[in-house]
């Protein structure tokens, strides 16, 4: 596993000195030997490496069925962002290269202070990607961007100490690693500040309301595989956090989880309901992962079997569907250089091709039955049933919602008259581009058929935290 982190970095540095002609074969490269990896790592394996023994700290590597299924997304999502990027400057696959690397560490790293270090390293490169390589107003977006994760870190770098400083008093033992801190005990209310800290660490990196106002910005104005990365992995590692740090360090103050599950039906109505108001593609597709997050958060409060596995596997189904639409959004942009949804129309005209694979991406985005998004809203809703029956039923509000702005953005852009003269010549994808939406398509149809290699993963690590909540 420690090669895994250590490919892409080495990658990344060999990208700076090479040719520039040969930088993005040699990134492509290293991403698919990074991906052939992530795909033959044991399910079940753990690394320990001393690192600085004066304070507690290692580098504590563990892989199970969640950090398995998040480890294979960002390693797929890794190289189709690459593969979608050809002619861009050796810096830019650099930071992709070593964004992934982040990444990695952040499944994969069991003592807290490698996993917020590697938490931390993922906005140095993706800042860069928005403010060097992104839209006419990148930089407000990257600082932005930089602005709120940074605050949220602080919260948790704060919890994290506390944590390690309560159990050295307890026990004489300074340690950042998970299973050692998960027999401190706090009093309660210590328990829901270090909680709340915790909270907003990794509320404003999904991020749920309201602190997702950079959301839309940074995506609007990130390069193509920025928007890709950010999606279908950066956002998943704020649910990732509560599910492998809160509930299980953290049982008591997790839960008390009304109000957590009250802002993420808030999260799912508000950011449908703006969608409907949207003129820019890319930005209605950006405030769609607010409402689709706030149902992953529905299923982790919910507490229960069906809530965590449901919410652990639309983490996969939104990464998945989500960076397929902003793949194709970027396409639709290098062919007609703008994201109005006015400027389009008829698409399906004079790319069939174009038009059928966003049909498909939209419908498992919405969570049409047989594709991969209904399994996971289905399951989430099933647990947020059994926990709070009222919550469930606002949430389905949340997907008629999805329905009408997504068929609405179809309807715009795909049917109807020819309405410019420029989208009447505009090529279908190419043989490349179908090579890159080609996985995720067969993704979103195979979850949808056969979700049970999923949920077989997913069912012992999360048996695990549910018995920290309910022993």
């Amino acid at each position: 596993m420690m090669t895994l982190l250590w490919l892409p970095v080495l990658g990344a540095l060999l990208l700076l000195v090479m040719p520039r002609k040969l930088a993005w074969p040699a990134a492509l490269a290293v991403a698919l030997a990074t991906l052939g990896m992530a795909a033959g790592l044991p399910v079940t394996a753990t690394e320990r490496y001393s690192w600085i023994p004066t304070i507690g700290a290692q580098v504590l590597l563990v892989n199970d069925g969640i950090s398995y299924l998040l480890v294979l997304l960002t390693a797929l999502m890794t190289l189709l962002g690459l593969a979608a990027s050809p002619g861009q400057p050796r810096l830019f696959y650099a930071m992709l290269l070593g964004l992934s690397a982040g990444c990695y560490g952040v499944f994969l790293a069991q003592d807290l202070l490698v996993f917020f270090l590697c938490f931390e390293a993922v906005l140095i490169p993706m800042y860069f990607l928005i403010g060097l390589y992104g839209a006419e107003d990148r930089r407000r977006a990257a600082f932005k961007f930089f602005l709120y994760t940074v605050v949220g870190s602080v919260a948790l770098l704060l919890g994290i100490l506390t944590l390690y400083f309560q159990h050295a008093a307890q026990t004489g033992v300074y340690t950042f690693e998970l299973t050692p801190l998960l027999s401190t005990r706090l009093p309660l209310a210590t328990e829901r500040l270090v909680f709340w800290a915790f909270f907003l660490g990794f509320a404003i990196k999904i991020p749920m309301f309201p602190f997702h106002t950079w959301l839309p910005d940074a995506h609007t104005q990130a390069p193509t595989a920025g928007s890709v990365m950010l999606a279908a992995v950066l956002l998943k590692m704020g649910t990732y956090g509560f599910v492998r740090f809160s509930l299980p360090l953290l049982p008591q103050a997790s839960l008390d989880s009304s109000v957590l599950m009250g802002l993420s039906v808030f999260a799912i109505l508000y950011g449908g309901w703006v969608c409907l108001a949207q003129t820019d593609w890319k930005r209605l597709v950006a405030y769609s992962s607010v409402s689709h997050m706030g149902f992953c958060t529905l299923g982790i409060f919910s507490l229960n079997t069906p809530g965590l596995e449901g919410a652990m596997l639309q983490q996969i189904n939104h990464g998945v569907s989500t960076g397929l639409l902003f793949l194709l959004v970027g396409f639709a942009y290098d062919r007609r250089h703008t994201r109005l949804i006015a400027d389009y129309g008829g698409l399906a005209k004079s790319m069939p091709g174009f038009a059928a694979v966003f049909m498909v991406a939209l419908l498992g985005s919405i969570g049409l039955p047989l594709l991969n998004g209904f399994v996971g809203e289905f399951t989430i809703l099933r647990g947020a049933f059994a926990a709070r029956p009222l919550a469930a039923g606002f949430a389905l509000i949340g997907i008629i919602l999805a329905a009408g702005y997504m068929l609405s953005l179809y309807r715009h852009t795909m049917l109807g008259a020819v309405r410019h003269a420029e989208n009447a010549s505009l090529p279908d994808l190419s043989p490349r581009e179908w090579l890159i939406v080609t996985p995720l398509l067969v993704l979103t149809v195979a979850i949808g058929l056969y979700p049970a290699p999923c949920f077989t993963l997913l069912g012992g690590p999360v048996e695990q935290i549910l018995e920290r909540l309910h022993p």
